[in-house]
């Protein structure tokens, strides 16, 4: 069965290459468009699919303010279920790591290649976190993270694991699955390293890896 695919975006040039990269692939299928939030949540309502891959800016109707942070927003709490795949060119850290915080499952740049649009939004599918490698770098030269002269604070073999299997897409579950360990133990190592770091959320959990060189 193919991996169904609603798409956002309010510029048609980017609808029709991403409409044509992911139809290649063979596994996905393009069962809707949107050019905006209030098109996309009527589709959502009325089409059923996997994935919403959605540009984090468009603009609305008047009188509404549902795109960025609040479209995001919406679509965790209207169709938790969807797996969310956001494709921007903003800049903003803050904005970055807001979005990313929202809990969506991949964060990719529109300057990325197609592949690796394709690639993010098939593990999507599976339920694989993705996020750019130039929006870590941003978010770890920003300071999410304190890369300063003191050491990285140790981590247990176990809570290194988690960690390296959390940050590589595996979600708690499939992680506990695959050390074969409580659902609650894994959550509570994933806790116990994120104090150690001195991180308090998956942003800074994700740019704390990638600057130290953890994986």
């Amino acid at each position: 069965m193919k991996l169904r695919v609603v798409l956002a975006d309010d510029h048609p040039f980017v609808l029709l290459g991403v409409r044509s990269a992911l139809e290649a692939a063979g596994d996905m299928q393009i069962v809707g468009e949107a050019t905006g939030p209030r098109e996309l949540f009527r589709l959502l309502e009325n089409v059923p699919c996997d994935v919403v891959l959605t540009d984090l800016t468009m603009p609305g109707e008047p009188g509404e303010a549902e795109d960025g942070l609040h479209l995001v927003r919406r679509l965790r709490r209207d169709w938790p279920q969807l797996r969310i795949v956001v494709l921007t060119s903003i800049a903003n850290v803050a904005i970055l790591r807001a979005v990313m915080n929202t809990g969506v499952t991949a964060l990719i740049r529109k300057s990325e290649p197609m592949e690796e649009l394709t690639a993010a939004v098939r593990g999507a599918g599976n339920g694989l976190r993705y996020v750019s490698r130039s929006i870590l770098d941003e978010l770890a030269a920003a300071g999410t993270e304190r890369a300063d002269s003191t050491r990285v604070p140790r981590l247990s073999p176990r809570e290194s694991e988690v960690v390296r299997q959390f940050v590589l897409g595996r979600t708690i579950t499939e992680i506990a699955r695959s050390l074969d360990r409580d659902v609650r133990t894994v959550s509570r190592q994933k806790r116990d390293a994120m104090a150690k770091l001195g991180v308090s959320n998956d942003a800074g959990l994700f740019a704390f890896v990638r600057a130290n060189g953890l994986l």
